[in-house]
């Protein structure tokens, strides 16, 4: 378990060490060239392909995507089951290639409501690449941040009982969350051009740098994926700090790392 950026300053490096990314506008782009909704969420995973081996390249340790919101269910009953046979289909097909190239796949979300066949398929693929450490791959399905944050508190006084509310510390809820054993993202990007998080990671993404941009996530290419990353590291990420502390340290690092 990481340590949260409310608590301790964490390291600020060049390359982001956790991407978090909301994956939209499938199905714009596909109804922008007159193709059915599914047509873009295929396109999507091809983009997904992609992502995941930029970011192993460029040395990123941990890669997160919100797949399917537990607001999503709320979409056309056919695009959902679509959406649940195309999860299913690239569970099967990829999990191979994912393990070959070192990336430990993880799911979270509440599981629960999916279809037998789909949690035994999650199942499997988490189990085939537990022992890869090149990127961790993790994909949120039927997650929701405010059900992470009931979801943690119910397994905290479940597993501690009788605590005070003295007792309940940020160290102690933490260790609960969907996310525990990852450190929270330092850029978080959503494609499509909405400038919202959408439930999404709401405990982790307290000091993440937030990136918009209108390009469609079947367009979001390794141009795109740099852009994002350029911005981020134009960033001064303060935590707290005022510029002239944050300036200082850094020259301190710098001066005794020239030693």
């Amino acid at each position: 378990m990481t340590s949260s950026s409310t608590q301790a300053v964490p390291d600020t490096p060049q390359i982001p060490r956790h991407i978090a990314v909301i994956m939209d506008g499938n199905g714009r782009w596909a109804t922008k060239r007159f193709l059915p909704r599914v047509a873009g969420h295929k396109k999507g995973v091809e983009t997904v392909r992609e992502m995941v081996r930029n970011c192993a390249e460029l040395g990123v340790e941990y890669l997160t995507l919100f797949a399917f919101s537990s607001e999503n269910w709320r979409r056309p009953k056919e695009e959902v089951s679509l959406l649940m046979r195309l999860f299913i289909s690239v569970l099967e097909n990829e999990v191979s290639r994912l393990n070959e190239n070192g990336i430990r796949l993880r799911v979270v979300g509440d599981l629960s409501a999916f279809d037998p066949a789909l949690q035994k398929a999650i199942a499997t693929a988490e189990h085939k690449t537990a022992a890869n450490t090149k990127l961790c791959l993790t994909i949120a399905a039927n997650y929701g941040g405010r059900w992470d944050v009931l979801q943690a508190m119910r397994r905290l006084l479940v597993e501690q009982p009788g605590l005070t509310p003295e007792q309940v510390t940020e160290e102690a809820f933490v260790r609960y969350l969907c996310m525990a054993d990852a450190p929270e993202p330092d850029l978080f990007i959503r494609t499509g051009g909405e400038k919202r998080i959408s439930n999404f990671l709401l405990w982790q993404l307290a000091y993440t740098e937030l990136y918009f941009t209108d390009t469609f996530w079947p367009d979001f290419d390794r141009n795109a994926l740099h852009q994002a990353i350029l911005s981020y590291q134009q960033r001064e990420r303060r935590f707290g700090r005022t510029s002239a502390q944050v300036q200082a340290e850094s020259a301190a690092v710098s001066a005794q790392a020239a030693c």
